[in-house]
């Protein structure tokens, strides 16, 4: 009879952790193995969902080359045996270009959250969500004045 694994909610923050590590190392090949072969990966404020490993790091390796430092520090994390949820925040410099967005050499400081669906202690679902006028303001593409 095979050996099965019980994973445990601490397994499972665990892995968030080490989700937000390897983002802030800019470690693909140990990000990806934290999901399942059929990932699902969003992130709902620029509208993109990644379906496999290697839409994943097509994606990871986009947003890095748009901020070569980029760092995502957890202030929660939290899981229960099936979900788990993290709030963190990214820091980084804009050195490179996105899509409708040319290098401007500014930082950012972005507050955003991440719903978390597992299966053992892998991660079976990502959902990212953080606020894009925030990060308009910061590189200077969107007014600063307040209402």
């Amino acid at each position: 009879m095979p050996q099965t694994t019980t994973s445990t909610a601490a397994d499972q923050k665990c892995a968030i952790e080490a989700w937000a590590k390897h983002w802030t190392a800019h470690d693909m090949d140990r990000l990806l193995p934290l999901f399942t072969d059929d990932l699902v990966y969003e992130d709902v404020t620029l509208g993109a969902v990644n379906r496999d490993a290697a839409e994943l790091r097509a994606f990871g390796e986009g947003f890095i080359a748009g901020f070569p430092d980029v760092t995502f520090e957890l202030t929660s994390a939290w899981a229960d045996g099936t979900r788990g949820g993290a709030e963190w925040v990214m820091r980084g410099r804009h050195d490179g270009d996105l899509p409708s967005m040319p290098a401007t050499g500014r930082r950012v400081e972005i507050r955003g959250a991440s719903a978390f669906e597992f299966r053992g202690d892998k991660i079976s679902r990502c959902t990212d969500y953080w606020d894009m006028a925030t990060l308009l303001k910061q590189l200077g593409f969107m007014p600063t004045q307040h209402v």
